[in-house]
């Protein structure tokens, strides 16, 4: 399963890379086994998607010595796969002490209660994974951005339409391999074996369908969006250096799309490295916006009472501040410490590493000359709940400012990939600008229109367009799961009755 999330791409595999923890804990005779495997296999997969943390290191140029950033590095990852590990055990055990009461045998109601158990257990830990401060890897993403037909049923209910879809074959799977014993003939087996199989085609058929849906352009509002990808590292960004290389890069990068004529500029997750108020203050970007009129949504730091914020601002063609997005969820760790009381002093003693940013409203709707826009500002693009907001209060587009400096080029490609579900998931076109890549347009299908380099200065300009249709997901939020917990629910008190008699 690790093998699936871009950058490798292996998307096949998730659809069969459940079915040896499954049945493994058929064959588990107590529940240390069961922790055991389920910790094996969560450990595999996310330790493995979620490596590229590991990037951070070394840490040196902000003061830390080699060693201390090696051993923060490696506490990071190790934190944030645990926190993955966790929601696999908690599967495993669950799924362990709920069917343990159905007696197993070859009966298709038992095998299909068995499946529907499997898939709402881990619909359900996903949506309580998701509202807590660390999440990323959720079973979906593993199909961002290669398998678009079955990014197709986000749509539908989230991105948990496409767990659950995962889940559900390789349950169907498991269950086929444990039912061959009851059948001699070769033929009978085969056929069995199709079930899965076909389950797995009709939904790519059913994602295909949605897929070649067309997307209706004409007569909508188009907008041409100029983006910028600065390209300046970490290593400098706060220091002398980058500030001279943001004004720059940014000034001529704004200058050279304006005179393409583009609508609006969209630059990256604290693009100039400034406090805001100090920006519009005369400064040479802020002088050159008023020179060529060309309003731009601009990356820096905003101010309030409590202290600053990682801010986007709307800056106007005539100078004007015509609105600002500070972001809400925020990196623990990287932009403030959890348990501030409790962690700060150890932190504080371990490295030179400052976290004190102040999140932005949980709720919050960024205006534009052009209308209302969906916004995420950098670790927001894995939170669905965030974006559905968004749409569901007049969201027409999807603007995305992200740094992406801070990790291996896998993060990038990775973060590409949740912005591709934010967009097929809210039918909406999306704007992506980061600091060194991937910057990108993407469709409402997730087509990935343009796509930057990694790790170089560029500039693009394209069209998006202004979208006002409400997806079911959109709609009436992540309702497959509450569906799946009622079935399963009604099922198991059912099945426990009528498998009563049995065991007696």
């Amino acid at each position: 399963m690790g093998l699936c999330p871009a950058p490798f791409g292996l998307w096949l595999l998730a659809w069969i890379a459940l079915v040896p923890l499954w049945r493994s804990l058929y064959e588990a005779k107590s529940y240390r086994q069961i922790i055991l495997l389920s910790l094996a296999w969560g450990f595999g997969y996310h330790g493995l998607a979620l490596f590229w943390i590991t990037g951070i290191h070394p840490m040196t140029w902000m003061g830390v010595p080699w060693l201390a950033s090696w051993f923060i590095a490696l506490f990071c990852w190790l934190f944030i796969t645990f926190w993955g590990v966790v929601l696999v055990v908690f599967w495993g055990v669950s799924f362990k002490f709920i069917t343990k009461r159905v007696i197993y045998k070859a009966n298709i109601y038992y095998s299909l209660f068995r499946v529907l158990i499997g898939v709402t257990l881990w619909c359900v830990l996903e949506t309580i994974w998701s509202y807590t401060p660390l999440w990323w890897s959720c079973l979906a993403y593993t199909q961002s951005p290669d398998n678009l037909w079955i990014l197709q049923l986000s749509k539908i209910s989230g991105y948990k339409t496409i767990t659950a879809s995962i889940v559900f074959i390789n349950g169907l799977g498991t269950e086929v391999l444990l039912f061959t014993r009851y059948f001699k003939q070769l033929f009978q087996k085969i056929l069995l074996c199709l079930i899965p199989l076909v389950g797995f085609i009709s939904l790519h058929i059913f994602g295909y369908y949605l897929y070649q849906l067309p997307i209706e352009s004409n007569n909508l509002d188009a907008l041409k969006v100029g983006m910028i990808q600065g390209n300046i590292p970490n290593e400098i960004k706060l220091y002398p250096q980058g500030f001279r290389n943001a004004i720059t890069g940014y000034k001529t990068g704004y200058e050279r799309l304006a005179k393409q004529k583009v609508d609006v500029v969209l630059t990256p997750e604290t693009a100039l490295p400034f406090y805001w108020k100090n920006i519009i203050n005369n400064s040479e970007f802020y002088r050159t916006v008023l020179q060529y009129k060309i309003p731009v949504w601009v990356g820096a730091f905003g101010t309030t009472k409590q202290g600053f914020t990682n801010s986007l601002f709307t800056l106007t063609g005539e100078g004007e501040t015509y609105s600002r997005y500070d972001k809400s969820i925020l990196v623990p760790l990287g932009e403030y410490i959890p348990l501030q009381s409790i962690l700060g002093n150890i932190i504080n003693r371990l490295s030179p590493l400052e976290a004190n940013l102040i999140p932005g409203k949980a709720q919050q709707i960024f205006n534009t000359p052009w209308g209302k826009a969906i916004v995420g500002i950098c670790y927001e693009s894995a939170f669905a709940q965030h974006f559905r907001y968004q749409a569901k209060q007049g969201g027409q587009f999807i603007i995305t400012a992200s740094n992406n400096a801070h990790y291996s080029n896998t993060m990038p490609a990775q973060h590409h990939a949740q912005d591709v579900l934010r967009a097929v998931e809210s039918d909406r076109w999306a704007a992506r600008a980061t600091n060194t890549g991937y910057s990108a347009i993407v469709d409402p299908h997730g087509n990935t229109v343009w796509k930057s380099n990694i790790n170089q200065y560029q500039i693009h300009s394209d069209m998006i367009y202004l979208r006002q249709t409400e997806t079911l997901y959109v709609r009436w939020g992540d309702w497959l799961t509450l569906i799946l917990f009622l079935l399963s629910l009604i099922t198991q008190l059912i099945l426990v009755k009528l498998s009563k008699p049995l065991r007696d």
